[in-house]
């Protein structure tokens, strides 16, 4: 039962809310509450008087009270629950608030540190959001999508809590990740709050810290794989896209072998996206394409290094791959031009490999002539040494992996190497961009996962590019939901990735940054939402008629960051 309804005028847009909740219910639901900004005229109309300070504010007064009282916490996790206590208790002064301060909160609200919040995601619960649709209530599942809020969904985030960031299985606690990503697709896409469910499919969990610990508010029971864990997801989207057939459904932070499977089961028969593998590749193949020009190179000379061969790197490497199909190469030369390592080494024919890693393992003959430290170990160093890479790209989570002496010896061979240190959270990254510079006389071109705050070196000041997926899953999503597309297809991905690939800094000036700021965010996703949304009426997979203009239906789809006036139903 929803409390609420969205008010439209003949264009579409949006212009009132109409609700029948009034006084403390009114102020308790969070998507409503306007807080001391309610008029005389609505808090006659609602029972409020009296409940509220005297005090009429609007809404930027608020947001300035609010960025005060943000500045009284000092560590980032303290920050992180202060912004999600306010989301709790009013959500577009929330977004006010963090749309309003983007560069320096999304690292809050998001990677890193949401990476800690939901390590501690049982301790900290407060209030919750979303779905959690645990394995024991399956035969419930279209009841509990029911009880859902709000009623009418354009877009779900969908994890399981395998694989989060750098920090593995995390249960329960993964669903902060999908209520990070609604909020992000709110502040880098624009679209509504008020239409997203981020949903927590509570599987079990093999962390045993978590089975072990009394506080955990999972279900306390090992992970259900095989085909009862297919069956679940089976039934769980199916019961999911018949309550809503357009929905946009984003699997994130899966197990590496359940999201390659999930995504390849469904992404023919509904409109999905997997944003560890497919958002990161878009946005880490952007980077490269805006780094090539600077490079002196064209895309079919790189010699590419991905050290990391789980969903992000494999997923990567697909994008490229399809990026250099593009280019008129054949699909097996393709190959030929990405050495991927994993913690055990170089993927060979010889190795135990995932099926998904078998196109990219390389002959084992190929390598018996290298001189290696440890013949028992292919590592990063001899790669680099025998190959002479010119991409080097890391989703390892290991910390520091990118060596001076690796970096020294790809610059002894490659005039400006593009070195990505994707790996979140920031302690677990490769390598600083301060060390790359260092190492490579500023000639790096250098893109990372996580925030790094501006370098100086040799007197001069240098913005690094955060290969952050916030600049490509949600205009992705945006060009997906606004014209009502059927699937997510490679076509619609490489139309993304050139434009977010155009909107690069890098595209007019080679020593600018590979990518824009985040404060950009909602500028390059209407771009990427366009180049999207033209693809899919190009391939006859959008609902829209010819007819509607692209440009406005985008817009009018994103949601305005302001208080509506409310009407009592």
């Amino acid at each position: 039962m929803h409390k609420f309804d969205i008010i439209y005028d003949d264009q579409g847009t949006p212009i009132a809310i109409e609700t029948a909740l009034t006084g403390n219910d009114l102020l308790n639901t969070s998507k409503l509450n306007k807080g001391c900004a309610f008029t005389n005229a609505e808090r006659d109309m609602f029972d409020l008087t009296g409940l509220l300070p005297n005090q009429v504010e609007t809404l930027e007064q608020q947001v300035a009270r609010m960025s005060m009282q943000y500045k009284e916490h000092v560590s980032n996790l303290g920050k992180h629950i202060y912004l999600n206590v306010l989301h709790d208790y009013n959500e577009t002064l929330f977004y006010r608030l963090v749309s309003e301060h983007l560069e320096e909160m999304l690292p809050i609200i998001y990677t890193p540190t949401v990476g800690d919040a939901v390590q501690r995601f049982s301790l900290e619960l407060r209030k919750p959001k979303g779905l959690y649709i645990c394995y024991q209530d399956r035969h419930r599942i279209n009841e509990i999508i029911d009880q859902r809020s709000p009623s009418p969904v354009d877009l779900s985030v969908v994890t399981d809590g395998e694989a989060v960031l750098g920090i593995g299985d995390q249960g329960i606690g993964g669903i902060n990740i999908s209520i990070a990503k609604g909020m992000v697709y709110t502040l880098c896409g624009g679209l509504s709050p008020h239409r997203f469910l981020p949903i927590q499919l509570d599987v079990g969990t093999n962390n045993p810290q978590l089975l072990n610990d009394p506080m955990y508010l999972g279900w306390r029971h090992e992970r259900i794989v095989g085909q009862a864990y297919d069956d679940f997801i089976d039934l769980f989207v199916t019961t999911l896209t018949k309550k809503f057939p357009h929905i946009f459904l984003h699997w994130e932070d899966m197990g590496r072998d359940n999201a390659r499977r999930i995504l390849n089961r469904y992404r023919d028969q509904i409109c999905t996206f997997n944003g560890d593998r497919q958002g990161t590749g878009v946005v880490a193949l952007a980077c490269v394409l805006a780094g090539i020009k600077a490079s002196g190179l064209s895309l079919t000379d790189h010699r590419i290094v991905i050290m990391g061969a789980g969903t992000a790197g494999i997923g990567i490497a697909d994008q490229m791959i399809d990026a250099l199909k593009r280019a008129g190469i054949k699909e097996k030369k393709a190959y030929e031009h990405f050495w991927l390592i994993d913690k055990n080494g170089l993927l060979t024919t010889a190795s135990e490999l995932q099926p998904f890693q078998v196109p990219y393992a390389r002959q084992h003959k190929e390598i018996a002539t290298w001189t290696l430290r440890d013949a028992s170990h292919i590592d990063l160093y001899d790669v680099v040494k025998q190959i002479h890479p010119t991409i080097l790209i890391g989703c390892s989570t290991s910390r520091g992996a990118f060596t001076e002496e690796i970096v020294k010896e790809m610059l002894s061979t490659t005039k400006r190497p593009i070195i990505m240190p994707l790996s979140n959270p920031t302690a677990l990254a490769e390598a600083t961009p301060i060390d790359l510079l260092q190492w490579t006389n500023g000639k790096a071109i250098i893109a990372t996962g996580s925030p790094f705050p501006d370098v100086i070196y040799d007197n001069k000041t240098y913005r690094i590019a955060q290969s952050n997926n916030a600049l490509a899953f949600p205009g992705i999503g945006l060009g997906a939901i606004a014209a009502k597309a059927e699937l997510v297809t490679d076509d619609m991905l490489w139309a993304a990735t050139q434009a977010l690939s155009q909107c690069s800094p890098a595209d007019q000036d080679e020593s600018a940054p590979l990518l824009p700021k985040l404060s950009h965010a909602k500028e390059v996703s209407k771009r990427v939402a366009l180049a999207v949304a033209e693809e899919a009426r190009k391939e006859g997979l959008s609902h829209l008629p010819n007819d509607i203009d692209l440009i406005k239906e985008i817009e009018k789809t994103m949601w305005e960051l302001k208080y509506y006036p409310y009407r009592k139903s």
